[in-house]
C-alpha cells in the first residue's frame, strides 16, 4: 500500500442528549442522538521508521501521549499483541474542529487514527474490532465509525444507526472559552441535587424523513447558569431566524438550523470578535463514511 494516507473525520453534533443518575461505574446512563456535519479535521498518516510520532497545527492541542490520538495508537498496538511502544508511524493533524466545543473533534481523530494506523500497520482488525477499542478510548468513538444519524446508549458509545435526517445547514457558534466534559456532568449532578430542572426543548417538524426531529440536551441547563454566554448565543440564533437552536454535546458550541440561503445570511450577522462563526451542513451517513475510507 501506499506510504501516506488522509483521512478526514468529520464532527457531529447532538440532536438530543439525555442523561440519566450517575452509575456505580461513575459514569451516566445516556441516550443521545447524534449527527455527522461537514466540518472535519485531517489527519495525514506516514508509516516512517522509527518511533510513532505526533505534529498538529493547533497551537492548543497536545501532540504527547495525552492526545487521543496517541493512545488510539497505544491501544491498537496493544491489541494487535505488541508489547512494545509504538513505532513506524507519523501522523500529521491539522484542526478544524474547535477544541472543548462538544463537536466531538479528539473523538473524531482517535476514529480515524484506528481506521488509518490499522492500515499503515497492516493489521487487518475488522471495523467492528476497530469500534470496540474506540470504546475504551471514548464514549463518542463508536460514533464516528457509523456516521450519519446514529442513537448512542449506555455510556453512549453502543451506537445503532438511524435513517439520516433530511439536509439541513446550520450554523455554528463556539464562544471563546471551552467546557471540560467532567465539568459539566459534575454540574448537572449539582444542580439535580439542588433542585432538577426541566430540559428545553425544540421540535423540527420536518426534521426525520416521516416525522419531527425532537432537539433537547440535558447538559445545557447547568453550563448555561455557569456561562450565560451560551444563552446569548442560542438568543442570537433564534433572532437570525433559526428553525431551532441548542447547545451539542457538554459545549460550549451551539447550533442553529437553517435553510442554506438562510444561514449564510444569518452568519455574516452574527460575526463578532468573541465568537467563532462556522456555516456548515448535515452529512449522510454515506458522506461521513467516504471521509474515513481508505
Amino acid at each position: 500500500m501506499a506510504r501516506t494516507l488522509t483521512l478526514r473525520p468529520p464532527a457531529k453534533i447532538n440532536w438530543s442528549l439525555r442523561i440519566g443518575p450517575r452509575r456505580e461505574d461513575g459514569y451516566h446512563d445516556v441516550e443521545t442522538i447524534l449527527q455527522s456535519i461537514d466540518l472535519s479535521d485531517t489527519l495525514v498518516f506516514t508509516r516512517k521508521a522509527g518511533p510513532f510520532s505526533l505534529t498538529s497545527t493547533g497551537a492548543d492541542v497536545p501532540v504527547d501521549e495525552s492526545n487521543l490520538i496517541w493512545r488510539a495508537a497505544r491501544a491498537l498496538w496493544t491489541a494487535a499483541g505488541r508489547t512494545d511502544h509504538p513505532h513506524d508511524a507519523h501522523v500529521k493533524l491539522t484542526k478544524a474542529i474547535p477544541v472543548g466545543a462538544g463537536l466531538g473533534g479528539g473523538s473524531a481523530d482517535a476514529a480515524a487514527a484506528l481506521v488509518g494506523l490499522n492500515a499503515i500497520w497492516h493489521l487487518k482488525f475488522s471495523p467492528g474490532v476497530l469500534a470496540h477499542i474506540g470504546a475504551g478510548l471514548g464514549a463518542d468513538v463508536p460514533f464516528f465509525m457509523t456516521g450519519g444519524t446514529a442513537i448512542g446508549v449506555g455510556r453512549g458509545d453502543r451506537i445503532y444507526p438511524l435513517v439520516d435526517v433530511k439536509p439541513m445547514g446550520l450554523v455554528l457558534i463556539k464562544p471563546s472559552f471551552g467546557v471540560a466534559t467532567a465539568d459539566a456532568y459534575r454540574w448537572l449532578d449539582e444542580d439535580t441535587a439542588a433542585q432538577p430542572a426541566p430540559s428545553a426543548c425544540a421540535d423540527l417538524p420536518s426534521g426525520w424523513p416521516a416525522g419531527s426531529l425532537h432537539i433537547l440536551n440535558d447538559l445545557q441547563a447547568p453550563v448555561t447558569r455557569r456561562h450565560p454566554q451560551v444563552q446569548e448565543a442560542i438568543d442570537a440564533l433564534r433572532r437570525e431566524g433559526a428553525l431551532a437552536a441548542a447547545m451539542t454535546g457538554s459545549g460550549s458550541a451551539i447550533f442553529g438550523v437553517f435553510q442554506s440561503a438562510a444561514a449564510l445570511r444569518a452568519a455574516r450577522r452574527l460575526r463578532r470578535r468573541d465568537w467563532l462563526v462556522v456555516v456548515t451542513r448535515t452529512l449522510t451517513r454515506a458522506q461521513a463514511r467516504r471521509r474515513l475510507t481508505l
